[in-house]
């Protein structure tokens, strides 16, 4: 099969990866081979190559937003057939044994394996994963372009909302507007949840109103109409953590949904932090992946993406890295 390999991590402007024939995965006894059709392309996928993360194997095939058709079956695999649209998000399996997953909290799991890391990923013609660490997207009717940036953007969003512990009628902060905050828009609407909106973009201000943000504006210059009852943090930008926390009333949550975050200094204890809780995202789990997955198939998560042949690939994450792609999310056509 033909898959981007790489093998020694070097700024993606010296194009670390290559384009190769590879061996192609036969799957396990319980495991898929899925036919890629399409994979997102992400930040951690420039940072993986670059070196900012270790290289956990060489060589090593990216991608971790992976949708295809189900082409192969292991003998005891029991819920896929040839022919089922399936997806790969970044959790590619964990240990099942430990306290954590035997509490529903493998995100948390010290053996957490993530595919386009530690297994090879989406950028390539087919990959394996394990019928249980596959998601189902049966009934999501999207175009496989579209349907790709679900499986990171989209559940590490929903996963983000799970944690801010929100009911319907309740009011949400999404503070930084990216394509993840606009799936958590999107999702909180259907799920009937009052969501408050805080960018410094008028584009993105017009987006999040049309998507039915009941408030829009700047939270360093602004508070929302009224004290909320959770908030999401999506910039890594410390300073940010307590006008973030100020718009949250006692006994409300913020989320930080960054991987990394400058230093955070809270100066005002006793009126910003007191008597609420801070949460910080760590990974994505199935159940969390499923719900969200449902709610894409009765409502419209579609946004704009731009599309890349396959060949183009490491010119498209060269892009990506500047900058200078438009569109909120950036994926290759494969199959």
């Amino acid at each position: 099969m033909k898959a981007w390999i790489l093998e020694n991590q070097s700024d993606i402007e010296k194009r670390p990866l290559r384009l190769a024939e590879a061996p192609q995965p036969q799957p396990g006894n319980r495991e898929i081979r899925i036919k890629v059709q399409a994979c997102g392309i992400c930040r951690t996928d420039i940072h993986i190559a670059e070196g900012d993360l270790p290289l956990k194997k060489s060589p090593l095939i990216l991608g971790h937003e992976i949708v295809g058709v189900v082409e192969k079956t292991g003998k005891e695999v029991k819920d896929y057939r040839t022919g089922d649209h399936a997806g790969v998000s970044w959790l590619h399996s964990s240990c099942g044994r430990c306290e954590f997953c035997r509490q529903g909290k493998e995100n948390y799991c010290p053996d957490f394996r993530a595919t386009g890391w530690d297994a090879n990923g989406g950028f390539a013609e087919y990959v394996t994963v394990k019928e249980d660490f596959a998601l189902s997207l049966e009934g999501i009717g999207m175009e496989p372009e579209d349907a790709a940036p679900l499986m990171c953007p989209g559940i590490a969003g929903y996963c983000a909302l799970k944690l801010a512990g929100i009911d319907k009628g309740g009011k949400l902060g999404l503070f930084g507007f990216g394509p993840t905050a606009l799936y958590v828009l999107k999702a909180a609407v259907y799920l009937g949840i009052d969501v408050y909106v805080s960018t410094r973009s008028l584009n993105h201000k017009k987006t999040a109103g049309k998507n039915g943000a009941r408030w829009t504006g700047n939270i360093m210059e602004q508070a929302p109409p009224e004290p909320l009852d959770s908030a999401i943090l999506f910039p890594p930008v410390g300073p940010m953590v307590e006008p973030s926390l100020s718009t949250v009333k006692k006994g409300g949550i913020l989320v930080l949904a960054p991987v990394s975050m400058d230093t955070i200094e809270i100066k005002d204890y006793s009126q910003n932090l007191w008597g609420r809780d801070i949460r910080t995202l760590l990974n994505v789990n199935r159940q969390d992946a499923r719900e969200f997955l449902k709610i894409a198939g009765k409502t419209d998560m579609k946004m704009e993406v731009r599309v890349f042949p396959f060949e183009e690939l490491q010119e498209a994450m060269i892009l990506l890295k500047k900058g200078q792609i438009k569109e909120p999310n950036a994926v290759v056509r494969i199959g």
